[in-house]
């Protein structure tokens, strides 16, 4: 059955008009992902606009009730004290045991400008859910009961990764990698997923969302534009603060535009978008300015479809506001899993479906990082591109880590992530 036969087969004949449903447009050559439903978008799931979300709550319980994910967790909690065997490779439940395993190895090389560490990986090759904390749902009287049963699973998400042994490559070193291919090109976007860039910044205080929409934003959109020399149009949409240490207001206020402070990294291997969100997102942002902090957006439907006609991209820009020390953020390399299929994970709103990804361990994962990344320096990762041909990168999968070479008690990293689409 075809997507669009399971959509009309899906939504009520009274109902009103579908909303978008993307076309689950895998790469040539690439396995079908471990998804929901077959990877069709919970779109196809629409009752009275609810884009899907009480069939992805449905699902969500139904996984809960299972009982395979608890079954991991229990799996890892019972296995017996240091590495863990597994059908990738040897892990470990705990950081310092996988830093004593890659320093006590004979067989983990670090090339130039490189580290050993522990990388965070899930175990879990089934779809997962998570309720996102501005869902009704938590502060609704009546679902209460339903409430805890998530709570309970959010809390067991973490649980289910292991620490895996890798090795991180200079990225400033690509060139040595790849000859020809420089960093700070958009061949290396293509080829690898991930870019660097530079920036003189003009924005004084990441911690103020209105100078970061005002200041930064504009920046960076130039800065994408200069850098896609074929590119017709940038949009930052969203960004977000990291910094573990801050002492000041780390509210979060979606109406306000302010995304807060992070005090937490995300601490495991994964991807913000996949080949439906990838889509869904943009078009979101076309056609209603949904959950946009950056220029107002009000394409017709026709004008979407012609704009996404096109070749488009989403990508993620990170810049440090000093010198990076402690937990770098770190990408991997499109070539090295390009045939590896995708783990859903989906983010349940009021109003929509998220759908990001996650991974299993391989040892030739290619990672890279930047060392003591600087104020100047902008990293860039692919997130989504629109290209399926096998041609060019789709995305890159990302984490944060902790160097094992450097205090835990340096100062951590101090960043703002800037999320956009680039228009061809």
């Amino acid at each position: 059955m075809s997507q669009i036969d399971l959509a009309d087969n899906t939504i009520a004949p009274d109902a009103q008009p579908a909303p978008y449903l993307p076309p689950l447009q895998r790469t040539a050559g690439q396995p079908e992902p471990v998804a929901a439903n077959g990877g069709l978008s919970y779109m196809a799931f629409d009752r009275d606009g609810d884009a899907g979300t009480a069939e992805a709550l449905k699902d969500a319980l139904a996984e809960i009730a299972a009982g395979e994910s608890q079954r991991v967790i229990e799996m890892i909690d019972n296995a017996p004290p240091g590495p863990i065997k597994t059908k990738w490779g040897i892990a470990f439940r705990d950081w310092n045991d996988c830093v004593a395993y890659i320093r006590q190895s004979n067989s983990i090389k670090v090339p130039p400008g490189g580290v050993a560490l522990p990388l965070p990986y899930t175990v879990y090759e089934r779809p997962s859910y998570s309720v996102v904390p501005s869902n009704t749902i938590w502060r609704d009287p009546a679902r209460a009961e339903t409430a805890a049963v998530l709570r309970k699973a959010e809390e067991g998400n973490r649980r289910r990764d292991l620490y895996f042994p890798q090795v991180l490559r200079d990225a400033r070193r690509i060139g040595e990698y790849y000859p020809g291919l420089s960093p700070s090109s958009p061949e290396c976007m293509d080829k690898l997923g991930l870019s660097l860039a530079h920036l003189e910044s003009a924005c004084t205080n990441i911690y103020d969302s209105a100078e970061v929409r005002s200041v930064f934003y504009p920046e960076i959109e130039k800065l994408l534009l200069e850098f896609f020399p074929d590119a017709t149009d940038a949009l930052v949409y969203n960004h977000d603060v990291f910094d573990k240490d801050y002492k000041g207001d780390r509210t979060e206020d979606q109406d306000a535009l302010n995304p807060g402070v992070n005090a937490r990294y995300a601490n495991l291997v994964h991807n913000d978008l996949n080949d439906n969100s990838g889509r869904v997102r943009c078009r979101e942002l076309l056609t209603r300015n949904l959950r946009n902090f950056g220029r107002k957006q009000s394409y017709t439907e026709a004008e979407a479809d012609a704009k996404m006609s096109r070749r488009f991209m989403s990508i993620n820009l990170a810049k440090p506001i000093e010198t990076i020390e402690q937990f770098p953020f770190v990408l991997c390399a499109w070539p090295s899993f390009a045939d590896q299929p995708y783990i859903n994970n989906y983010r349940i709103y009021d109003d929509r479906v998220g759908e990001t990804t996650r991974f299993t361990y391989r040892p030739g994962h290619e990672w890279y990082w930047f060392p003591r990344q600087k104020p100047t320096e902008v990293s860039m990762l692919k997130c989504y591109d629109s290209v399926t041909d096998g041609s060019v990168s789709r995305w890159s999968f990302h984490t944060a880590c902790i160097d094992p070479n450097v205090p835990l008690d340096a100062p951590c990293r101090k960043n703002v992530v800037v999320r956009s689409f680039v228009f061809f």
